[in-house]
């Protein structure tokens, strides 16, 4: 740390260079907040979490209760231990509350004034924030397991919701009009809103060689694909299924990176919700991981470390990128912080190896464009 701070200082280092390591520094060293408690509200499992981008100060809980929960994470009371309260809840006695298990909720990606939700009572409903009320309700004829808004668009405000078998569903980070979704027919497709057919791709664990014919016989998994995230820069894209595997995709091309995560425990009947960092030197992937939050790097494949402090199995977890922090919900009805500490313990004189050397991912796998000239 002291090295970078004097080489930024003296003009040696890139701004950005020092921001990544010291992020990746963070990540690297989460543990579990005993200082830091997240008000327990719900009375069952909680089901899925989500940050608001403009801030990243509020944050959304949904849960099997059918309850939805704003909790307000700034320590207000500027003390050594506080709890992260509710602001407010549409609970059970609310007029408009799910019938049952809310599955999904996200912030509206451009302003705090709106959130949805999409729940196992075949609705999907749009809040106001500031009056607890709700704006619209859309009714399916089948179980909505998910939605997702795009957080780029400036263009439109399609809401991404599947019905049936469609387990995840995410637009992507780079492109406004491109949508992934995962079913639990083994198959992972690539959408194009703006074409008739819709359907880019089929995407192909075997990359071709076994289904070279037809792109329908494709599978992206050998079970059900409940889950999907794309990386932050969007240029590829996570799936995990219940054949315990993790795979990593081009999402330009569709192609099979072949990356090897080794046995990724993944026991949902339903959609799973994990989460990937930003602005790090070597990116990182948090998945729920039976009652722990198994941290891997996106790239490489690396088993970085498991974050156990459940009682029960996790269904979900978020990443808070201003302060690299995780939150993390599971179905011991408790949402848990995962924090950086706070200080930098100092290593002996006697022992000069520092982290850096022993774990690759404090390496710098980004350049700029002048360095790779």
């Amino acid at each position: 740390m002291l090295s970078f701070l004097s080489s930024r200082q003296a003009g040696l280092e890139d701004p950005l260079r020092f921001r990544r390591a010291e992020s990746t520094r963070r990540i690297l060293s989460l543990e579990l907040n005993k200082d830091r408690d997240v008000e327990r509200i719900h009375s069952s499992g909680v089901n899925t979490l989500d940050v608001e981008p403009i801030e990243g100060r509020y944050m959304l809980s949904g849960g099997s209760d059918g309850v939805i929960v704003l909790y307000d994470l700034e320590n207000s009371s500027r003390q050594p231990y506080y709890t992260c309260k509710a602001v407010c809840s549409i609970g059970r006695n609310h007029p408009d509350v799910h019938k049952y298990s809310v599955e999904t909720v996200q912030w509206y990606p451009h302003d705090t004034g709106m959130f949805t939700s999409s729940s196992f009572d075949k609705t999907l409903k749009v809040w106001d924030t500031n009056t607890l009320q709700t704006a619209d309700v859309f009714t399916f004829e089948e179980t909505v397991y998910s939605h997702h808004m795009s957080p780029v668009s400036t263009k439109h405000c399609l809401v991404a919701g599947h019905r049936q078998e469609i387990l995840a569903v995410s637009w992507s980070p780079r492109h406004d009009y491109i949508l992934a979704t995962a079913s639990a027919d083994s198959r992972v497709k690539l959408w194009d809103v703006r074409r008739a057919s819709g359907c880019l791709i089929t995407l192909d664990q075997h990359n071709g060689k076994k289904s070279q014919a037809v792109e329908s016989a494709n599978t992206a998994h050998n079970g059900k694909v409940n889950g999907l995230c794309y990386t932050s820069d969007g240029l590829h894209l996570l799936t995990v299924g219940t054949d315990n595997r993790m795979r990593l995709w081009n999402s330009s091309n569709g192609e099979n990176t072949l990356v090897n995560y080794g046995k990724v425990c993944n026991d949902s009947r339903k959609g799973l919700k994990f989460t990937v960092s930003c602005g790090c030197s070597s990116e990182f992937v948090f998945v729920p991981y039976g009652s722990t939050i198994a941290i891997y790097t996106v790239y490489s494949g690396e088993l970085i470390t498991m974050l156990k402090g459940h009682y029960k199995s996790v269904d979900c977890c978020v990443f808070q990128s201003n302060f690299q922090e995780l939150y993390s919900g599971g179905r011991d009805s408790s949402i848990l912080a995962w924090v950086p500490p706070s200080y930098e313990p100092v290593p002996d004189d006697d022992e000069p190896t520092t982290k850096s050397q022993l774990n690759r991912a404090f390496e710098d796998a980004w350049s700029s464009s002048d360095e790779e000239g």
